[in-house]
């Protein structure tokens, strides 16, 4: 399925209030920057000091009110994946956003894959000189939404120290970001074959699966971008095996699938893998 717009749902615009460009500019303190409120949750930056390659491990803390959420970085059919811009003169380039394991959350009435509970998405920075900086300054543009949307949009400064003082609570929190990432493939959890249809409307997975039981589990397809996948077709479990195929949506016009990497994440109980899938 292609994401297009929120048709389904009423979109406020993109204006701030006073009171919100006030809040935009609040002062940072330490490594964690002050909350910015919208109303339909908040979020703030974290960050700890340099280390001595010139890397800076941080993350953009959200915390969706209830019976809201906000989007992974392939949202479903309709939202916002986190943006995040590093003002130039910060001196600091963000090298990458990773994203814990998200819900497929489908009601009947959206079909979305995001997170309906706070979340913190681990961020890579780098300073791009010798000299340590002295503040990131960037910019997180998100979608939240419930019955409708709201863009959400926070202005950051955060103030970085040297490493010599230890930061529990920050710490704390993007070691609990990392461990809610995904893991990586192995050789007891992983895509064991994947093959396109010939007329591109079906993509069949087999999977090795950690451990036993008779639930299909959830798989996440991603193709090109701004394209995810999720619809099972047929599937089978016997124990650690599981066989399923995947219905693939509309594509881009003339797309072209040999030489492109797509991904899959696959979420069996507690447990979540996600793996490139390359199309020879």
């Amino acid at each position: 399925m292609k994401i297009i717009s929120f048709t389904r749902r009423i979109i406020r615009g993109l204006g701030l209030s006073a009171a919100a460009l006030l809040s935009l500019a609040a002062a940072a303190q330490a490594e964690m920057s002050d909350w910015v409120d919208n109303e339909g949750g908040r979020m703030r930056l974290i960050a700890l000091p340099p280390e001595r390659d010139g890397t800076i491990h941080g993350g953009l803390q959200i915390e969706p009110k209830p019976g809201w959420i906000t989007y992974w970085r392939e949202r479903g059919s309709s939202g916002i994946p986190p943006q995040i811009t590093v003002a130039p003169e910060s001196g600091v380039t963000l090298k990458e956003i990773r994203y814990p394991v998200p819900k497929h959350i489908n009601d009947g009435k959206v079909d979305d894959i995001g997170y309906d509970a706070p979340v913190v998405l681990p961020l890579t920075f780098k300073a791009d000189g010798d000299g340590a900086p002295g503040a990131i300054k960037a910019t997180a543009f998100i979608g939240i939404c419930k019955e409708l949307c709201v863009p959400f949009q926070a202005a950051f400064e955060l103030p970085l120290s040297d490493a010599k003082q230890s930061r529990p609570e920050e710490e704390a929190l993007l070691e609990q970001a990392e461990k809610a990432l995904p893991e990586q493939a192995s050789s007891g959890f992983q895509v064991v074959s994947h093959k396109m249809s010939t007329d591109m409307k079906e993509l069949w997975l087999e999977i090795a699966l950690p451990g036993g039981g008779d639930t299909a589990p959830q798989v996440i397809v991603t193709g090109p971008n701004g394209y995810v996948f999720t619809k099972q077709l047929m599937s089978k479990r016997d124990g650690k095996t599981f066989s399923t195929s995947v219905a693939i949506g509309k594509l881009p016009r003339n797309y072209a699938l040999k030489g492109k990497t797509w991904h899959a994440l696959v979420i069996d109980g507690g447990r979540a893998m996600e793996t490139p899938l390359a199309f020879e």
